[in-house]
Protein backbone atom coordinates (compact mmCIF):
# COMPACT_ATOMS: atom_id res chain seq x y z
CA UNK A 1 0.00 0.00 0.00
CA UNK A 2 1.44 3.16 -1.11
CA UNK A 3 2.18 5.90 0.75
CA UNK A 4 1.86 9.24 -1.20
CA UNK A 5 3.64 12.51 -0.11
CA UNK A 6 4.40 14.26 -3.02
CA UNK A 7 1.66 17.14 -4.25
CA UNK A 8 3.32 16.81 -7.46
CA UNK A 9 2.28 12.94 -7.89
CA UNK A 10 0.86 12.43 -11.35
CA UNK A 11 -1.81 11.16 -10.31
CA UNK A 12 -3.17 13.35 -7.58
CA UNK A 13 -2.84 15.97 -10.41
CA UNK A 14 -4.90 14.04 -12.26
CA UNK A 15 -7.34 13.84 -9.66
CA UNK A 16 -6.95 17.70 -9.08
CA UNK A 17 -7.47 18.89 -12.60
CA UNK A 18 -10.81 16.76 -12.31
CA UNK A 19 -12.01 18.60 -9.58
CA UNK A 20 -11.29 21.84 -11.07
CA UNK A 21 -13.37 20.89 -14.32
CA UNK A 22 -16.20 19.32 -12.41
CA UNK A 23 -16.10 16.04 -14.48
CA UNK A 24 -14.02 13.03 -14.84
CA UNK A 25 -10.30 12.38 -15.26
CA UNK A 26 -8.80 11.84 -18.88
CA UNK A 27 -9.12 7.98 -18.20
CA UNK A 28 -12.78 8.54 -17.68
CA UNK A 29 -12.79 8.00 -13.53
CA UNK A 30 -15.14 10.22 -11.96
CA UNK A 31 -14.05 11.17 -8.20
CA UNK A 32 -16.12 10.20 -5.59
CA UNK A 33 -15.18 11.47 -2.05
CA UNK A 34 -16.96 9.56 1.37
CA UNK A 35 -17.23 6.40 2.63
CA UNK A 36 -21.00 6.04 1.84
CA UNK A 37 -20.21 6.80 -2.40
CA UNK A 38 -17.36 4.19 -2.01
CA UNK A 39 -19.38 1.93 -0.33
CA UNK A 40 -22.72 2.60 -3.00
CA UNK A 41 -19.58 1.92 -6.08
CA UNK A 42 -18.74 -0.98 -4.64
CA UNK A 43 -22.74 -2.13 -4.62
CA UNK A 44 -23.24 -0.92 -8.22
CA UNK A 45 -20.22 -3.06 -9.57
CA UNK A 46 -18.48 -0.43 -10.69
CA UNK A 47 -14.94 -0.07 -11.51
CA UNK A 48 -12.69 1.17 -8.82
CA UNK A 49 -9.16 1.88 -10.02
CA UNK A 50 -7.76 3.69 -7.41
CA UNK A 51 -8.82 4.26 -3.15
CA UNK A 52 -6.94 7.25 -1.35
CA UNK A 53 -7.16 7.24 2.17
CA UNK A 54 -6.49 10.06 4.87
CA UNK A 55 -3.64 8.19 7.03
CA UNK A 56 -5.92 8.74 9.95
CA UNK A 57 -8.76 6.66 8.31
CA UNK A 58 -6.31 4.29 6.77
CA UNK A 59 -7.20 1.08 8.83
CA UNK A 60 -11.27 1.91 7.93
CA UNK A 61 -10.65 2.24 4.29
CA UNK A 62 -8.69 -1.28 4.53
CA UNK A 63 -11.62 -2.91 5.86
CA UNK A 64 -13.68 -1.53 2.88
CA UNK A 65 -11.75 -3.05 0.12
CA UNK A 66 -9.80 -5.87 2.07
CA UNK A 67 -11.42 -8.60 -0.27
CA UNK A 68 -10.95 -6.44 -3.83
CA UNK A 69 -7.57 -7.33 -5.02
CA UNK A 70 -8.03 -5.20 -7.96
CA UNK A 71 -8.14 -1.88 -6.17
CA UNK A 72 -5.17 0.11 -5.50
CA UNK A 73 -5.57 2.36 -2.16
CA UNK A 74 -3.35 5.18 -1.82
CA UNK A 75 -2.69 6.30 1.65
CA UNK A 76 -2.15 10.33 1.72
CA UNK A 77 -1.17 12.70 5.01
CA UNK A 78 -3.78 14.06 6.27
CA UNK A 79 -2.85 17.39 5.40
CA UNK A 80 -2.04 16.29 1.92
CA UNK A 81 -5.27 15.06 1.94
CA UNK A 82 -7.36 17.99 3.03
CA UNK A 83 -5.70 19.87 0.38
CA UNK A 84 -7.34 18.04 -2.77
CA UNK A 85 -10.27 16.88 -0.57
CA UNK A 86 -14.02 18.41 -1.88
CA UNK A 87 -15.72 18.68 1.18
CA UNK A 88 -15.08 21.36 4.33
CA UNK A 89 -15.41 17.51 6.60
CA UNK A 90 -13.72 15.37 4.91
CA UNK A 91 -14.26 11.31 5.62
CA UNK A 92 -10.60 10.68 4.66
CA UNK A 93 -11.81 8.80 1.75
CA UNK A 94 -11.90 9.55 -2.14
CA UNK A 95 -12.34 6.65 -4.75
CA UNK A 96 -11.92 7.18 -8.91
CA UNK A 97 -14.92 5.12 -10.29
CA UNK A 98 -15.47 4.75 -13.67
CA UNK A 99 -19.96 5.50 -14.22
CA UNK A 100 -21.30 3.03 -16.13
CA UNK A 101 -21.62 3.71 -20.07
CA UNK A 102 -25.31 4.43 -21.58
CA UNK A 103 -27.20 5.07 -24.69
CA UNK A 104 -30.09 7.09 -26.06
CA UNK A 105 -31.86 3.58 -25.89
CA UNK A 106 -31.30 2.59 -22.65
CA UNK A 107 -32.73 5.87 -21.57
CA UNK A 108 -35.67 5.56 -23.92
CA UNK A 109 -37.16 2.01 -23.37
CA UNK A 110 -39.95 0.64 -22.73
CA UNK A 111 -42.83 2.46 -21.28
CA UNK A 112 -40.10 5.52 -21.19
CA UNK A 113 -39.91 7.90 -18.35
CA UNK A 114 -37.52 10.23 -18.45
CA UNK A 115 -36.39 13.26 -17.24
CA UNK A 116 -34.44 15.98 -19.61
CA UNK A 117 -32.05 18.61 -17.68
CA UNK A 118 -31.86 21.43 -19.38
CA UNK A 119 -29.69 24.23 -18.31
CA UNK A 120 -29.69 23.12 -14.28
CA UNK A 121 -26.34 24.45 -13.20
CA UNK A 122 -26.45 23.61 -9.65
CA UNK A 123 -24.69 20.31 -9.15
CA UNK A 124 -26.69 19.90 -5.89
CA UNK A 125 -29.79 19.98 -7.72
CA UNK A 126 -28.53 17.85 -10.43
CA UNK A 127 -27.90 15.26 -8.08
CA UNK A 128 -30.80 15.60 -6.15
CA UNK A 129 -32.88 14.96 -9.35
CA UNK A 130 -30.82 11.59 -10.29
CA UNK A 131 -32.09 10.63 -6.92
CA UNK A 132 -35.26 11.34 -7.71
CA UNK A 133 -35.62 9.66 -10.81
CA UNK A 134 -34.05 6.19 -8.87
CA UNK A 135 -36.26 6.35 -6.22
CA UNK A 136 -39.83 6.80 -8.36
CA UNK A 137 -38.45 4.26 -11.13
CA UNK A 138 -37.54 6.75 -13.99
CA UNK A 139 -36.16 5.15 -16.83
CA UNK A 140 -33.61 7.56 -17.30
CA UNK A 141 -31.98 11.09 -17.43
CA UNK A 142 -30.86 13.32 -20.06
CA UNK A 143 -28.45 16.44 -19.07
CA UNK A 144 -28.16 18.54 -22.39
CA UNK A 145 -25.45 20.69 -23.40
CA UNK A 146 -25.37 23.71 -20.67
CA UNK A 147 -26.11 21.85 -17.81
CA UNK A 148 -23.48 20.40 -15.30
CA UNK A 149 -21.64 17.44 -15.43
CA UNK A 150 -23.20 14.60 -13.43
CA UNK A 151 -20.15 13.77 -12.75
CA UNK A 152 -19.13 17.20 -10.89
CA UNK A 153 -18.10 15.94 -7.28
CA UNK A 154 -21.05 17.58 -5.64
CA UNK A 155 -23.49 16.31 -8.30
CA UNK A 156 -22.07 12.71 -7.01
CA UNK A 157 -22.38 13.65 -3.85
CA UNK A 158 -26.23 14.88 -3.67
CA UNK A 159 -27.72 11.78 -6.03
CA UNK A 160 -26.03 10.06 -2.97
CA UNK A 161 -24.86 6.75 -5.43
CA UNK A 162 -28.00 7.04 -7.75
CA UNK A 163 -25.61 8.23 -10.18
CA UNK A 164 -23.97 5.17 -10.28
CA UNK A 165 -27.11 2.99 -11.36
CA UNK A 166 -29.44 5.41 -13.14
CA UNK A 167 -29.18 5.37 -16.71
CA UNK A 168 -27.86 8.57 -18.12
CA UNK A 169 -26.31 10.46 -21.05
CA UNK A 170 -24.49 13.71 -20.61
CA UNK A 171 -23.55 16.73 -22.74
CA UNK A 172 -26.54 15.65 -25.64
CA UNK A 173 -27.49 18.29 -28.20
CA UNK A 174 -30.78 19.63 -27.60
CA UNK A 175 -31.74 18.64 -31.37
CA UNK A 176 -30.40 15.22 -31.38
CA UNK A 177 -32.52 14.61 -28.00
CA UNK A 178 -35.99 15.94 -29.90
CA UNK A 179 -35.47 13.55 -32.84
CA UNK A 180 -34.86 10.60 -30.43
CA UNK A 181 -38.34 11.83 -28.47
CA UNK A 182 -39.98 12.49 -31.37
CA UNK A 183 -39.26 9.32 -33.12
CA UNK A 184 -40.29 7.48 -30.32
CA UNK A 185 -43.28 9.00 -29.89
CA UNK A 186 -42.75 10.43 -25.85
CA UNK A 187 -44.69 13.59 -25.02
CA UNK A 188 -43.06 16.02 -23.60
CA UNK A 189 -43.95 17.67 -19.88
CA UNK A 190 -42.20 21.21 -19.46
CA UNK A 191 -42.01 21.94 -16.00
CA UNK A 192 -43.62 25.73 -16.06
CA UNK A 193 -44.46 27.77 -13.09
CA UNK A 194 -47.36 29.09 -15.25
CA UNK A 195 -48.28 26.31 -17.15
CA UNK A 196 -51.76 25.44 -18.61
CA UNK A 197 -52.34 22.00 -16.80
CA UNK A 198 -51.90 21.42 -13.50
CA UNK A 199 -49.73 18.48 -12.04
CA UNK A 200 -53.05 16.50 -11.63
CA UNK A 201 -54.06 16.71 -15.06
CA UNK A 202 -51.44 15.14 -16.83
CA UNK A 203 -51.49 11.81 -17.83
CA UNK A 204 -48.05 10.35 -17.16
CA UNK A 205 -49.12 6.85 -17.78
CA UNK A 206 -48.05 6.74 -21.29
CA UNK A 207 -44.61 7.12 -22.81
CA UNK A 208 -43.32 10.92 -21.87
CA UNK A 209 -40.55 12.68 -20.83
CA UNK A 210 -40.33 15.45 -18.07
CA UNK A 211 -38.34 18.26 -18.59
CA UNK A 212 -37.14 20.67 -15.93
CA UNK A 213 -35.23 24.11 -16.70
CA UNK A 214 -32.48 26.50 -14.54
CA UNK A 215 -33.77 28.37 -12.07
CA UNK A 216 -32.81 31.72 -13.81
CA UNK A 217 -33.83 30.78 -17.63
CA UNK A 218 -36.22 27.81 -17.31
CA UNK A 219 -37.20 25.36 -20.34
CA UNK A 220 -35.48 27.02 -23.65
CA UNK A 221 -37.95 27.63 -25.90
CA UNK A 222 -37.06 25.10 -28.58
CA UNK A 223 -38.11 22.73 -25.92
CA UNK A 224 -41.39 24.58 -25.01
CA UNK A 225 -42.76 24.99 -28.59
CA UNK A 226 -42.62 20.61 -28.79
CA UNK A 227 -43.99 20.06 -25.10
CA UNK A 228 -47.09 20.40 -23.05
CA UNK A 229 -46.72 23.37 -19.95
CA UNK A 230 -47.21 21.63 -16.59
CA UNK A 231 -47.65 23.56 -13.32
CA UNK A 232 -47.19 22.34 -9.73
CA UNK A 233 -50.04 24.30 -7.83
CA UNK A 234 -48.56 26.48 -4.81
CA UNK A 235 -49.79 28.20 -1.72
CA UNK A 236 -47.58 31.82 -1.34
CA UNK A 237 -44.66 30.84 -3.38
CA UNK A 238 -44.39 31.50 -7.14
CA UNK A 239 -42.12 28.38 -8.22
CA UNK A 240 -40.65 25.63 -6.71
CA UNK A 241 -36.44 24.72 -6.77
CA UNK A 242 -35.80 23.07 -9.71
CA UNK A 243 -35.12 19.04 -7.91
CA UNK A 244 -38.41 19.49 -5.67
CA UNK A 245 -40.03 19.75 -8.22
CA UNK A 246 -38.76 17.17 -10.65
CA UNK A 247 -39.32 14.88 -7.70
CA UNK A 248 -42.94 16.22 -6.93
CA UNK A 249 -43.56 15.31 -10.88
CA UNK A 250 -41.64 12.05 -10.78
CA UNK A 251 -43.78 10.99 -7.58
CA UNK A 252 -47.12 11.91 -9.29
CA UNK A 253 -46.10 10.01 -12.35
CA UNK A 254 -45.24 6.91 -10.42
CA UNK A 255 -47.97 7.09 -8.31
CA UNK A 256 -50.38 7.07 -11.70
CA UNK A 257 -48.14 4.00 -13.01
CA UNK A 258 -48.85 1.93 -9.79
CA UNK A 259 -52.42 2.42 -10.66
CA UNK A 260 -52.61 1.64 -14.01
CA UNK A 261 -51.07 -1.50 -13.53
Amino acid sequence: MPILTSPRNPLLKEVRKAILRGTVTDDGFCVAESFHLLEEALRSDCEISTVFAAESVRTAVESHVRRLKKIRVAVLPDDLFRDISTTETSQGVIALVRPPRWTVEQLFRGQALTVVLDGIQDPGNAGAILRATEAFGATGAVFLKGTVSPYNPKCLRASAGSVFRVPLVAAMDEQLVLAAIEQRKIEMFALMPKGALELGECNFSRKCAIIVGSEGRGVSERLRARATYVRIPTVGVESLNAALATGIALYAARKQRMVAT
